[in-house]
């Protein structure tokens, strides 16, 4: 997709275990039991880390009051669907505290959990009826990668953006003193990182480190794509570890990693802190780009498919209750509350009001797009968007490139499922299952509905188009694309590199 695709290796290291959360009652502090390669790593047995979080186990539970039409066709009524504390799990909050999954006959109990292992184990083993899911997940557990297989599927998608890349100040202050020039631009390139990660290798220093939530995550490749725009390989450059997003700013502060790509609010506490600077948000690396989605085992869908579509409609009614602006401060007060995200609501709200500070001292600026929950066919499941991330999954060896991608991105996106929750609710949906992506640099009309559905722009931080009928062609060599020189090496304060071995590569 994007520039210097470079070779197309697997990503080495080991599986992350599963986690298990050990509470004795309500109000009382839960002890995270992490998995072996967890405690054995500095990143987070580092003394200078704070304890683990407190997660709080008071159940969270819809109350049912009138049984809506239908709903004694609900095969299951009472459901457990687990979240990691990410802003973007608010339209679950929203569903359960504004009484829609009760309006639909639903009684839901959220599980706060503390990593994306946590919602993938859970939900293999039956402890989830579905979840908060990354997008790459759900094609990652059909596929088998980093895991046993488990076929899953998805009929809906919890919004769009919501991501961005933070560095450290120290790391921040040598980009800006290597190339001020690039530092000044918007969407940020990679460039200015390319001269440091120069200079710290002509000094004989190791690479730096940065964090992602997960292998397969939507932000591992969004930075491996930001990285390789610029001519850096994210396999050789730098290092690639995996951190669960709560955890991420402890471990910048730590000096564990020197920067991370995550959702919000943790980019959102870096800069609030002022422990780190935003480099770029998930809207500049992609309009308007896939994000989380409701995720669930296709054995459960195949078995509950009305109750899969209430839930489907409770989300769609949240997420509509979420694009209204008046709602959003509101939402940030939900948010706050210890059982779901439990930070500050003013660390929540700037990037829900679209109102975002990019570092500590700088002014606002308008991101209304920040975070987009309902307009622009924003809950609709892309086929294309699933393709784009298996095409990512190609490029990093991660599954091979004789994989039959339209084969599996069909069998996890799950369209007319939505298309039938959206009747019910009397909306206009998409009548194709993908778009063409990277090709609108402004709102635009699609006209392939049930009725015109205004839609957001879409490009790619490289300018680089996806077309879903051949997903493959970027990493072909004889496709256009703009390789950058490589900067000539300037002499710079070395960018804090933890020592050799302090971190581990990603899972």
């Amino acid at each position: 997709m994007g520039a210097n695709d470079g070779d197309r290796r697997r990503i080495a290291g080991p599986r992350m275990g599963r986690h298990r959360i050990k509470a004795s009652g309500r109000g009382s502090r839960a002890a995270c039991v992490w998995p072996p390669f967890f405690l054995s790593a500095p990143l987070l047995s580092a003394p200078s880390f704070p304890p683990p979080l407190a997660w709080e186990t008071r159940p969270m539970t819809s109350r049912l009051t009138t049984l809506p039409p239908g709903s004694e066709a609900l095969e299951k009524t009472a459901l457990t669907l687990g979240f990691v504390p990410l802003t973007d799990c608010v339209p679950l909050v929203v569903a359960l505290e504004k009484g829609f999954f009760a309006g639909q006959g639903l009684t839901v109990t959220l599980s706060k959990e503390p990593s994306w292992s946590n919602i993938r184990d859970k939900l293999m083993v039956g402890l989830l009826d579905g979840a908060h899911m990354l997008t790459g997940l759900a094609l990652a557990m059909s596929a088998g990668v980093g895991s046993l297989t488990a076929p899953t599927r998805t009929a809906h998608a919890l919004g769009l953006n919501g991501n961005a890349i933070t560095v450290s100040e120290e790391l921040y202050r040598s980009m800006l003193a290597a190339d001020p020039e690039a530092m000044a631009g918007r969407p940020m390139s990679a460039r200015a990182l390319k001269r440091v990660v120069a200079a710290n290798a002509a000094a004989g220093l190791p690479p730096l480190t940065f964090g992602v939530v997960f292998s397969v995550a939507n932000h591992a490749y969004q930075i491996r794509h930001w990285l390789a725009a610029a001519g850096l390989d994210p396999d050789r450059d730098v290092r690639l570890i995996t951190v669960p997003p709560p955890r991420m700013v402890a471990a910048l502060k730590a000096g564990d990693i020197v920067g991370f790509c995550v959702g919000e609010p943790w980019n959102s506490l870096a800069v609030h802190e002022g422990v780190g600077r935003v480099l770029i948000t998930g809207h500049e690396l992609w309009n308007n780009g896939p994000e989380k989605v409701l995720g669930v085992l296709a054995a459960w869908a195949d078995a509950n498919p009305n109750t899969h579509r209430a839930v489907i409609r409770a989300l769609i009614e949240a997420q509509r209750w979420l694009d209204e602006p008046a709602n959003r401060v509101e939402a940030a007060a939900l948010l706050a509350d210890p059982r779901y995200v439990g930070l500050p609501a003013d660390v929540l709200e700037p990037s829900l009001t679209g109102r975002f500070r990019y570092g500590q001292g700088e002014a606002e600026v308008a991101l209304p797009d920040f975070h987009v929950f309902h307009r622009y066919a924003a809950s609709f499941p892309w086929r294309s968007h699933a393709l784009w991330l298996l095409a990512q999954m190609v490029r990093w060896g991660q599954i091979a490139d004789s994989t039959d991608l339209a084969a599996l991105a069909a069998g996890v996106y799950d369209a007319e499922l939505h298309r039938q929750a959206k009747r019910d609710l009397g909306e206009a949906v998409p009548l194709t299952d993908t778009k063409l992506e990277g090709a609108h640099a402004a709102p635009w009309l699609l006209e392939e509905a049930t009725a015109p559905i205004p839609m957001g722009p879409d490009l790619f931080h490289d300018r680089g188009i996806f077309d879903p009928t051949d997903p493959l062609a970027a990493l072909r060599p004889e496709t256009p694309r703009v390789v950058p020189g490589p900067p000539p090496p300037v002499s710079l304060p070395a960018a804090g590199a933890p020592a050799d071995g302090a971190a581990k590569p990603a899972d």
